[in-house]
């Protein structure tokens, strides 16, 4: 799958850091000073089917929602930390100070839904997979997920080889210093339960050696 092109406006420090280290980005970066610049480059390439992922200062909100009309899954709005914004799940706020690695993650799981998000089900193994209702079913069978379950299913499934609990630890949780090993450990161990206690199926999630895998 090629990369997909994040587009980063009106943030020009931002754009600095991620250059320094765009060899190691699971995406492309574009660089926009100006919302007007952006504007011009949305209106020649709208037609062709593309999804446009921006990062932008809170102050763009109005011009990429109701302007533009961007998606508000596609959009990383950038705010101060003591900023009065909308804080329901609609759209995706950061806040001052940026934790990079942070925002690369949230990043890289909003591409990862992203690469099934015309599908109505996507298939795991023998399973179907909705995003929308965060359901997975099996034949008659189905069972309700939490959002982080959903990730690290669409996680696991995304890679061929298996990730250690550090991999997920970075990749889905986004690595703070608060959060301990058997966190994760917990997480997977629920949701493996979880498959096998509905579905019956010990093997959903292999935990081996090197890692946990959905193969």
């Amino acid at each position: 799958m090629a990369k997909q092109n994040i587009n980063i406006v009106d943030l020009p420090t931002l754009y600095n850091i991620f250059e320094e280290i765009k060899d190691n980005l699971p995406f492309k970066i574009e660089n926009y000073n100006r919302t007007g610049n952006f504007l011009k480059f949305f209106n020649e390439n709208k037609k062709n089917n593309k999804s446009f992922f921006v990062i932008t200062t809170i102050n763009n909100k109005d011009f990429f929602t109701k302007e533009i009309r961007l998606d508000e899954k596609n959009i990383f709005f950038l705010s101060q930390k003591n900023n009065k914004v909308d804080t329901n799940n609609k759209y995706n706020i950061l806040k001052y100070p940026i934790d990079i690695y942070n925002l690369i993650e949230k990043i890289n799981i909003q591409l990862i839904k992203y690469k099934y998000n015309f599908q109505s089900k996507i298939k795991v193994k023998n399973y179907f997979l909705d995003l929308n209702s965060k359901i997975i079913s099996r034949g008659t069978k189905i069972l309700k997920l939490t959002e982080r379950e959903m990730e690290i299913i669409l996680f696991l499934n995304d890679n061929e080889k298996p990730q250690k609990i550090n991999t997920l630890q970075n990749k889905v949780w986004s690595y703070s210093s608060e959060l301990e090993t058997h966190t994760v450990e917990t997480h997977i161990y629920r949701l493996r339960k979880k498959i096998s206690d509905n579905f019956e199926d010990e093997n959903f999630i292999l935990s081996t050696d090197d890692g946990y895998l959905i193969k």
